[in-house]
């Protein structure tokens, strides 16, 4: 019976035991640090080096793989994954090479979801959502519908696209060229547009292609204000993020040097770049604008400065043709061979560790600048750092941020509500979810939300992502719960410690650390002999226990190593 607090003694007691293992997950992914999601920016400190602390042992390369290259396993993708070859190296060769090639995966189960959600924006064309959700001045949730719907999509496709690679390359390069969505009115209608053709449409493709979209792209000129950038007006903003976050880095920075005394390679390059180069590249790209008509690029040959420039070492002579200067710019920033280092390592820091080995960095670095002008360039970036031997032997160095928490706790927890727009199932799990300190496409400044654990150990991203885990696991209004778990629970698995360890292995794949097993079956023991069968299919406290268990499992250290 619940009390007069609305909470049901045993909520009560899974948030006083669910103290001891919340705290020890806590302490084991952020012992030693008061960081927030808000904290300084490793990319922005390139020596840095995160404290060194003891790991844990890597698990098998499918639940690798499958927490690297995916958002976790659900039920199945283990086997499947093993079914692949008959060692580690041929399985991961087998699964890489389906996942490289998105569009030969059948995911017509995922399309069908979107289809019942019910979205009207995410196939409209960028002249559509334009004109729809700007011109003529819509009703405010008009204009906002394309963010709406491709946030909600991009739960829905994190959690039941079997192209779970893409996924994660989609996540991770928009947060490279992140826009904070909600800047403008004239930056919401084109989300899709972003999201599907600029992000999505390049994620394994030509990095120079990529470039040339972003750079042209109503939503980034509008951002970064290069809109308004002319010879009697230049506005430096794209310029400097285009140098120091989307291609060369921070790394590759040596200050308000001059020009000529920035160190070259061997072919007589510079090294890196300095304030001088961005002032040049703002000139170049002066006159790149949008059309307000149509929503459009738009190159403005009245608004260019046409007189000579000088970028990275290379002279752009007087009255180039239209918009040539900034096409020589794209080209030489894509073709360095400091971009393919800070683009390589970046990548490695994603699917590997907060401080990549320097030699899988420097392999990928070396494929990237190799195929700058192949068309599965990027492609072949990843298939690099997946294969090299440190990415099945490390693990522990990365936890996953609140995105990959709640996508991998739904894949996991099999849970299912409505994606639809207006439902408050979903409206009820992205103000959860907005609480843990990740909001989708939310991040205000250019460099996008940080890619190191030591950002995210902090309490609240913690108990935010606690809290969505338990709404998870919990019901609908309608008394359906969202995920099934005593359902799928085998009748014959009975006791704390069978009920315990069926689900540490369907969540997690492998075993856990016994000292957390200890406190998960102690949990759903409640202090009895954890081997005497419980009355799990007659009893209400006996099968919320068991839902708060699963939850549990899904906030322990094991559930966020990746």
């Amino acid at each position: 019976m619940a009390s007069k607090d609305g909470m049901t003694p045993d909520r009560r007691q899974l948030i006083h035991k669910a103290g001891s293992p919340f705290r020890k997950a806590a302490a084991r992914v952020s012992e030693g640090t008061r960081s927030s999601a808000g904290g300084t920016r490793s990319m922005r400190r390139p020596g840095h080096k995160p404290h060194s602390k003891a790991l844990p042992a890597p698990p098998s390369a499918a639940v690798i793989a499958l927490n690297r290259v995916a958002f976790g396993p659900r039920p199945g993708d283990i086997a499947h994954f093993n079914s692949l070859g008959s060692t580690d190296e041929l399985r991961l060769i087998a699964h890489i090479d389906q996942q490289l090639n998105p569009a030969a995966i059948d995911d017509s189960a995922c399309d069908a979801r979107l289809v019942a959600a019910g979205f009207t924006t995410l196939n409209k064309s960028q002249a559509q959502l334009w004109q729809d959700h700007y011109l003529g001045d819509p009703p405010w949730n008009v204009r906002i519908q394309p963010v709406y719907e491709t946030e909600r999509a991009t739960f829905l496709k994190g959690a039941h696209s079997r192209r779970q690679l893409l996924e994660v390359l989609t996540d991770f390069w928009h947060n490279h060229f992140n826009i904070y969505c909600w800047s403008s009115s004239r930056i919401y209608p084109l989300w899709v547009h972003w999201d599907r053709d600029i992000i999505r449409g390049n994620t394994m493709g030509n990095f120079r292609q990529m470039l040339q979209d972003v750079a042209t792209a109503p939503e980034m000129l509008y951002y970064l204000d290069n809109y308004t950038s002319s010879n009697a007006g230049p506005n430096e903003n794209f310029a400097r993020e285009l140098l120091e976050l989307h291609t060369l880095g921070a790394e590759n920075y040596f200050g308000v040097m001059l020009q000529g005394d920035v160190p070259t390679d061997g072919q007589g390059r510079p090294l890196g770049y300095v304030d001088e180069d961005v002032f040049e590249a703002t000139r170049c790209l002066t006159g790149w604008t949008i059309n307000f008509d149509t929503g459009f690029f738009d190159y403005r040959d009245d608004w260019h400065d046409r007189f000579q420039k000088h970028v990275l070492g290379d002279h752009y002579p007087s009255d180039q043709p239209p918009m040539k200067d900034g096409q020589d710019l794209l080209d030489a920033l894509a073709s360095h061979p400091g971009t393919g280092r800070y683009i390589a390592r970046k990548l490695c820091r994603r699917l590997i560790s907060d401080d990549p080995p320097q030699a899988v960095v420097d392999a990928a670095a070396a494929v990237f600048t190799a195929n700058v002008d192949a068309s599965d360039q990027l492609a072949k970036v990843v298939r690099t750092i997946v294969l090299s031997d440190e990415f099945l032997s490390t693990w522990g160095e990365k936890i996953k941020r609140p995105f990959e928490i709640a996508v991998s706790s739904i894949r996991a927890t099999q849970a299912e509500f409505s994606w639809a727009l207006d439902e408050s199932a979903t409206d009820s799990f992205l103000w959860m979810y907005d609480q843990a300190s990740q909001p989708l496409f939310s991040w205000r400044t250019p460099d996008g939300f940080t890619d190191v654990k030591e950002a995210w150990k902090s309490t609240t991203p913690r108990v935010g992502t606690w809290r969505l885990v338990n709404w998870l696991i919990d019901r609908e209004d309608d008394g359906i719960y969202r995920a099934a778990v005593v359902a799928h629970t085998p009748t014959d698995i009975r006791t704390a410690t069978a009920l315990a360890d069926f689900w540490i292995h369907r969540i997690l794949g492998r075993a856990m650390p016994e000292s957390e097993r200890y406190e998960i079956i102690d949990f759903m023991a409640q202090g009895h002999n954890p081997d005497l069968d419980l009355p799990l299919a007659t009893d209400d406290d006996t099968q919320e226990r068991l839902r708060s268990m699963v939850g549990l499992i899904c906030m322990s250290p094991s559930f966020l190593w990746r």
